[in-house]
This record gives C-alpha cells, structure tokens and sequence, in this order.
C-alpha cells in the first residue's frame, strides 16, 4: 500500500461527528472505530509530543536569555549605553517578522519534519556564538540572525500538529508542547540560578549561553532523525493505521490531504475578513505575552531581592502559567470553543497588570507576587488556544501554514513595543509599560468577545439560510476548501 491511501477510501464514508463507523456500509472493514483512533493518538502523543515540546523549550530559553543575562551584569560587561538594551531586544523582531512567511512556505514544500530540526541547528548555534561576544554590535548581529532562524518556528509547528491530529484534538496537543515555553521562562530563570553561582573568571551569563546552545545543537541533529513526515506517511505506522491517520484529517482537519503549495492559493486567505480580526487580536496579544516573555524577571525585581532570589522567583509563576495553560487548552477541546477561553485568557492579564500598578508593591508583597501569577495565567492560554482557533477554521494546508506564519510573528513583532515601553528610567516601577500592557490585555478581550458574537450569530444565520441545524463537526473538512464561502461552512466557535 502507498503512503497516501487516498486512492482507496472514499472520505464521504464517514461521519465528520463521530470516529465510529456508520453501521450497514459496504465498505465496513476499513472504516476507523474509536479503538483505533484512541491507540492511534496515544502513539502519536508518545513519539511527537515530547521531541516537539523539548524543541520548543530551547526555541523558548535561546530567545529569552537575554532578561536571565542581563541581571548577571550584561550591561556592564559589553558596555552598553543608555537604551542600547533594548535596541537588541527591539532588532530581534524585525527578520523575525519578515522572514517567517518566507520559511513557514518553504516548510510547508520540504515538510516541517526536516525543515525545524534546521532552524533548531541555527538558532542554538547562533546562541552558542553567543558566549564568544564582546561588544554591543556584536550582540546586535547576533540577535538578528537569531530572529532569522527562530521567525517560523512555532507557526510551522502549529502546523505539523495539523498533520496528525483532528481539529477537537489540537488545543490540548498544542498545550502540551506550548507548556514548553512557561516552562523554559522557569527553567531558565532556575538554569540561571545555578548558573551564576559558578565562581570563575568568565562572567556567569556566558556560560548561560555555552549550556543553551550547545543542548540545542546537539538535539536538533536528533529531531532531524527522528521526526515523522506526516501522519499519514509515518514509518512507525502499519498500512490499516496510515489508512486511519489519512481518514482522520480528511474528516476532521484539512480539505485535501498534503496538498501542494501553491502561493496564489495560499494568499487567498487575506480575502477572508476573518483573518484580519484574528490579526487584530494577535496584535493585543502580543504586547502582554512578550512583556511577560522579556520583562518578567524586572517586574519580580521591584519586590526588593538581589538578583540571585529575583530569577529564583520568577520560576513558581510560569510554572502554575503551564498548569492554567494546559488546564484552559483541555476544556477548550471538551467544549470545542476556542472563544470564551481566548477572552478569559485576556481579563486574567488584564486583572494581573492592573493590580500591579496600583498597588503599593512594597507594603503588599504577597499580592504583588501574586498579580505576577496572573500575568502567566493570561498570556499563555490565548496563544495557544488563538492559533488553534483559526487553524480549525482554515481547512487549506496552504492557507492554515500561511496565515498562521503572518499571525504569531505579527504577535512576536509586538515586543518592539514591549521593549520599548520598559525603559530604564521608569525602573522600578514601570508605570507607563503596566498600563499600556494591561490596555492591550483589555483590547484583546472585547475584540475576541465581538468576534466570537459575530461567529455564533452568522452560524444560526447559515443554519437558518438552510434549515437544518448544523455546527462546525458535522460538515467534513474536504468539502471546506474555500472556507466561508462554502454554504455549509461553519464557524469553530
């Protein structure tokens, strides 16, 4: 049997609603059943998920190091002068952007299962080079090539998930593997501790660098290795469940299985309104995520500790993030609404951010600390769940790999104003960046809420349009190519 069985099962024998297989069909011995679709996932969980996760945990710790560096005097030892911190932070985010819809399409042509491990190789060596700098410029260059090799990073695993998983599966997958990143803002913030306690004669941050790169290097060659094409054309797998993996996203996740890319129809997804409302909302995430990603260790700072204990107490706030993280992604799936979850996300940093500013930190420590824990609670989950969201509603391969390439580095890009925005002379405080970061955080939850009302409404409208009484898992992802203008298009709310 080939590696696509597209030739022999007819995808219009399935019920897009339900894995088990309709009873009385002719062709009953090759339908999946719940059986084979749970062992099926369980092996792709146990033989992707962790290699994924780990991968994103170096993408996550190379790109923020620069805050664990920085508290073991950084500064000093390149001679930066006032502002020259945050032009490196701010330089990081310009190839970032303009080379992610580049590569996220050409990961979408070779296959992300090679193309990844790639960009792993480069930006752990880029880190690692990292060791060697002794000036500002050199650091500036550093970082720009490292914003080159991490720019389509996660959008491209965002979409090899969509290659192996339905649709009500993704949110709490990509959780997992996303967890990563609260967890590497941990680990690195526990890595640095240890880290700076090495007496030597070369400063603690350089070592910090050699330890990151090196792990990142040496596990991209393996992921290179390892890592399956797709589901369906995965060596591990026996024919009946390469047959199953194919059914699977047909149903319930792409309209044509490995489709070709083809730019022009790939950038037919900037004629859907849609799209740009998901972008808007990218655009209110990305401020309180990368404020958080970048400044974290500084807004624990203003509670008085040295900078031992300050990146030690940053470890136990994205710890409980990737708990809120994975717990939010589950019921997102259990409920399949993407939404709500989007907008809690939202008021939850909002809250936190607010809090912060207007309390007095010093006589309150224990709820300051605690607003910290908010701002992990709320940046995290909408991500995920963001990105999860509008690819379950891009049934195109092109399409879901383009888009989803324009939306989380547009995100990204946001820490140009989140650089920005925490100056040195507002330090400790950080006043102006509190409040412009939680009015981001506010904007983004009535814009999600809008958007969310405007899906149900026009899914009522459709279903009376038609009379019937449909939602988004009853109608197969093969007949959805052209998304909204199908009339029997539904909204993943």
């Amino acid at each position: 049997m080939s590696n696509s069985p597209k030739e022999d099962i007819k995808v219009s024998d399935f019920r897009a609603s339900s894995p088990e297989p309709e009873a009385g069909t002719s062709e009953g011995q090759h339908l999946p059943t719940y059986a084979h679709e749970k062992a099926l996932v369980f092996r792709f969980d146990f033989r992707i998920l962790p290699v994924l996760a780990f991968m994103y945990l170096c993408n996550a710790l190379d790109k923020g190091n620069l805050g664990n560096a920085k508290t073991d005097g950084l500064e000093d030892d390149l001679h930066f002068r006032n502002g020259d911190y945050n032009m490196i932070l701010s330089i990081f985010y310009v190839p970032y952007v303009l080379c992610a819809p580049p590569i996220g399409m050409l990961g979408k042509k070779f296959g992300p299962s090679k193309v990844l491990p790639i960009m792993m190789f480069c930006f752990g060596s880029f880190t690692l080079l990292g060791a060697s700098v002794q000036n500002f410029a050199g650091m500036m260059t550093l970082r720009w090539f490292l914003g080159m090799a991490e720019s389509a990073f996660f959008p491209l695993v965002i979409y090899y998930l969509t290659l192996f998983y339905r649709r009500g599966e993704l949110a709490r997958r990509l959780a997992i593997f996303y967890a990563a990143s609260n967890i590497a803002n941990a680990f690195s913030g526990l890595l640095a501790f240890g880290v700076f306690q090495i007496e030597s004669s070369l400063p603690g941050w350089r070592y910090l660098f050699i330890v990151e790169g090196s792990v990142t290097v040496a596990f991209s060659l393996f992921a290179f290795w390892y890592l399956p094409k797709s589901g369906p054309e995965a060596g591990f797998l026996s024919d009946d469940e390469r047959r199953t993996a194919y059914l699977r996203i047909q149903m319930d996740s792409s309209s044509v299985v490995n489709e070709k890319f083809n730019l022009r129809e790939a950038l037919k997804v900037f004629r859907m309104p849609a799209a740009y409302a998901w972008l808007a909302i990218e655009v209110c995430l990305g401020v309180p995520l990368q404020s958080v990603s970048l400044f974290l260790p500084q807004i624990v700072a203003r509670l008085g500790y040295n900078h031992v204990k300050t990146n030690l107490y940053t470890v136990a706030p994205n710890i409980v993030g990737a708990v809120v993280l994975l717990i939010l992604a589950f019921a997102s799936d259990l409920t399949r609404l993407r939404f709500p979850f989007i907008a809690l996300g939202f008021l939850l940093t909002f809250v936190g951010f607010i809090i912060y500013l207007t309390i007095d930190v010093q006589a309150q420590l224990n709820i300051a600390y605690f607003a910290c824990f908010m701002m992990t609670w709320g940046t995290a989950a909408p991500s995920v769940l963001l990105s999860t969201w509008y690819n379950n509603n891009v049934a195109h391969e092109g399409r879901r790999v383009t888009l989803t390439s324009v939306g989380v580095p547009l995100a990204n890009l946001m820490g140009i104003v989140s650089s920005n925005i925490f100056r040195n002379k507002d330090a400790p405080k950080y006043i102006p960046a509190l409040a412009t970061t939680a009015a981001f955080g506010g904007t983004g939850a009535i814009i999600t809420l809008g958007f969310g009302l405007f899906m149900i409404l026009d899914n009522k409208r459709r279903n009376l349009k038609q009379g019937v009484n449909l939602t988004a898992r009853d109608v197969p992802t093969e007949r959805l190519r052209e998304g909204p203008a199908n009339d029997e298009f539904r909204w993943f709310l």
